[in-house]
């Protein structure tokens, strides 16, 4: 057994050799050191256009759009297109074989200027008194059947050159030259394209927030990257009693010519544009339902505050405030899980529609800060 002179000396011994330890090994003695300030990125709540958008699917169709075809029965003689071209309002597409018209008008022109000159002579008699009255006017009536007959065999020769009705383009050519084509046949398609057609429908319960002359755009999986603009031009006067939905078709220019019919297109309507404070959508805090921020102080060196806001609409990686923050305010974007209310902060920089997060945090790391 230990005596207690004994344990005592083995307790100074220890003393001694502690402190000996720390005289060699300060580093043992240091008080650990302070943390240093989060880095983060920050964005400002601007005030920003904003609508509450209303997604639909619709189908695109031509302004204008008409499959010619022929009048008469005959063989084609021509054809003035190749297919996927232009063409102005009263081209013409397609000639069709009218010899037998042409000769048909000719003998009408003769048998015109035949009564004509019957009718000159009968005049001519009956100003010297030598012919009678009733034969003149007879003939003056023979020639206006003749006139009527050449006009008609005129307007039938129209039927024998098909024309475009409007400017647009034609499709393809499924014809030949020297084809008999029949009343009804289809030579032809001709769509006008500088402005679409955009039918979709939406549920009646969103009636009252539409009129017509409200923007929308449209997208389509041709070209995602482009979003075309346009307006309501019709609410249809009818609710479908199944789906309760209703007709909507907007306007759509399309001056590069890059919409065709039949294409599906991703609609979103505007409703109730307005102004609204509007903040990156990964500056929210969500706990339960309630949704927080970290505002930053810039006066009180860069200390970071949380908040609790009222979060109205979203968009694609946007989020609207309804209350709690005010249009300059500075709030923490990115970085928002390592920073901590009342804590110090080291803002990297500002994100904003010039500056992207990519290009501030490579401007850090260049400079080592990150």
């Amino acid at each position: 057994m230990i005596s207690r002179p004994e344990t005592a000396g083995w307790r100074k011994c220890l003393l001694l050799l502690l402190l000996g330890l720390s005289l060699a090994f300060p580093v043992f003695a240091q008080a650990p050191p302070s943390q240093a300030p989060t880095p983060v990125i920050a964005a400002r709540a601007e005030l920003a256009r904003w609508s509450d958008p209303l997604d639909a699917l619709g189908t695109l169709k031509a302004d204008e759009s008409v499959t010619l075809s022929a009048k008469v029965t005959e063989t084609i003689e021509s054809l003035e297109f190749e297919g996927g071209e232009r063409v102005e309002a009263g081209d013409v597409l397609v000639r069709l074989d009218d010899d037998e018209a042409q000769a048909n008008l000719r003998a009408a022109e003769a048998l015109r200027d035949e009564r004509q000159a019957a009718v000159n002579r009968l005049a001519q008699l009956q100003q010297r008194n030598l012919g009678v009255r009733a034969d003149v006017e007879d003939s003056r009536a023979q020639l206006r059947q003749a006139q009527a007959e050449l006009e008609s065999l005129q307007a039938q020769l129209d039927n024998y050159q098909i024309r475009a009705p409007f400017s647009g383009e034609v499709g393809f050519r499924d014809i030949s030259i020297g084809t008999l084509v029949s009343p009804g046949d289809e030579l032809v398609t001709l769509d006008k394209l500088d402005r679409m057609k955009l039918d979709f429908r939406v549920p009646e319960t969103t009636l009252g927030s539409l009129e017509p002359g409200m923007s929308l755009t449209a997208t389509s999986a041709a070209f995602p990257e482009t979003a075309f603009e346009g307006e309501i031009a019709t609410i249809g006067t009818r609710v479908d009693p199944v789906s309760r939905s209703v007709s909507i078709r907007a306007l759509i220019d399309n001056p590069q010519r890059k919409l065709r019919p039949g294409m599906l297109m991703e609609v979103t309507v505007t409703l109730h544009p307005r102004q609204a404070l509007v903040i990156p959508e990964a500056a929210l805090i969500p706990e339960g339902e309630r949704h927080y921020v970290l505002v930053i102080d810039e006066d009180s060196d860069a200390q970071v505050a949380r908040r609790q806001v009222k979060v109205g609409e979203r968009r694609p990686g946007e989020a609207e405030i309804l209350a709690g923050l005010s249009a300059g305010d500075l709030v923490v974007s990115h970085g928002v899980e390592r920073a901590h209310d009342g804590e110090r902060v080291r803002l990297l920089g500002i994100a904003d529609d010039d500056t992207s997060v990519r290009a501030l945090l490579e401007a850090n790391r260049d400079a080592g800060g990150v």
